[in-house]
């Protein structure tokens, strides 16, 4: 008795009779995610496994975020520095074995200074066995729980190596994450310089271009080796919007800095927000099987916003999807459908539609009414309405 549903909403949103220009990057990879309404705005090779270089950084910072939540670290709380996390070269926080450094200094020396020894400092504490290979390896499986299927770490700070691998799609999601999960941490990517003990003065200014550019930006990461060339996870705000975008395989700190202006610019002034449905209000309903009510309404968990191309001459697609009747019992506020939201040259965007209302299983004559209009419509052939 299940069948799919699909319920042609309308086209709501009439725009300006010209195609959408897609933006041509020079970066080898590159993803561009409005972060409120979860659209992919364009997409370059987003899926290959590419080394990430110090822009992997941001998964340690990720877990160091989880371990501050869970209760495993704090803020205050003070780590050693071991031999092996102070021997590390290429960008540092100069720390030596004898250092012993509060975790917010180690978490500020990650993001600003792009510390390796501190990556490696925060990956030891964190780490099920008390190493950086361990804490790898946990890396990695933490990534794959949060849907990141294209990353692979051998290390906590990007140094090179044929295991430490991540697409842009994934540092998209992971850039998101850090976003919208953890606001009470994300303020340390907008601080452009770190002092940390007065050491090596010159070395105490944040890498990142962009928040100097005045465009809304406030994180999140450079990154550069040989084999990876130059890249960057950044985001920025204008009003309402928040953009995230990965770009990688640039040739020079000017490329990459030119490339992550004009593709924000692009994000921000190409398309136009517009609200597609209010939180609770309902959209359609759904026939409910065996159940004490006949229908339930499906009205958007949350507001649903979409994207639109300021120069476009289609308009907006919603359809809603369902495997249904719905069986009995569902509770209000129960997942039962999805909205998608169809954008001419974008990707899909879907929203979750849970039920208004409880709907309990029914009882005798609601399960003797359903049996006999089975047994017409296998008799017959014919559909039959439920009720």
């Amino acid at each position: 008795m299940i069948r799919s549903f699909a319920i042609l909403l309308t086209a709501v949103l009439a725009v300006l009779s010209a195609p959408l220009h897609a933006f041509e990057t020079t970066a080898k990879s590159a993803i561009v995610l409005d972060v409120n309404t979860d659209q992919t705005l364009m997409e370059k090779n987003a899926d290959m496994a590419l080394p990430p270089a110090s822009m992997s950084k941001l998964m340690t910072l990720n877990m160091t975020f989880e371990a501050l939540e869970d209760g495993r670290l704090s803020l205050d709380q003070v780590l050693p520095v071991s031999r092996f996390a102070a021997s590390y070269g290429g960008s540092s926080m100069f720390l030596t074995d004898q250092d012993r450094v509060r975790v917010e200094d180690l978490i500020r020396g990650v993001v600003v200074l792009s510390g390796n020894d501190a990556s490696a400092v925060l990956a030891e504490a964190i780490s099920p066995d008390g190493t950086e290979n361990g804490f790898a390896q946990m890396m990695t499986q933490r990534a794959v729980q949060l849907g990141m299927t294209n990353s692979t770490f051998a290390n906590s700070n990007g140094w090179p190596a044929p295991a430490h691998r991540m697409s842009m799609r994934d540092l998209a999601v992971l850039a998101k994450r850090l976003v919208t999960v953890f606001p009470q941490y994300y303020g340390y990517f907008a601080e452009t310089e770190f002092a940390f003990d007065g050491r090596v003065p010159d070395n105490r200014f944040n890498r990142n271009p962009l928040l100097k550019l005045n465009i809304g930006a406030d994180g999140l990461k450079t990154g550069h080796t040989i084999e990876a060339g130059y890249g960057i996870v950044g985001s920025a705000v204008q009003g309402t919007r928040r953009i995230v975008f990965v770009l990688s395989g640039m040739d020079s700190e000017r490329e990459r800095a030119e490339e992550s202006e004009r593709i924000a610019n692009w994000a921000f002034r190409q398309f136009a927000e517009k609200q597609l449905a209010e939180e609770g209000v309902i959209l359609t309903e759904a026939e409910v099987w065996m159940g004490s009510a006949a229908k339930v309404g499906l009205a958007a968990k949350a507001d649903v916003r979409a994207l639109v191309p300021i120069l476009n001459d289609q308009g907006v697609n919603s359809k809603i999807t369902y495997q249904g009747p719905l069986e009995a019992p569902i509770q209000a506020g129960d997942k039962v459908a999805e909205l998608i939201v169809s954008v001419p040259g974008l990707s899909d965007a879907i929203h979750d539609l849970v039920a208004t209302e409880t709907v309990t299983e029914g009882g005798f004559m609601v399960r003797l009414r359903t049996a006999a209009i089975a047994l017409y419509r296998e008799l017959t052939g014919q559909a039959a309405a439920y009720f």
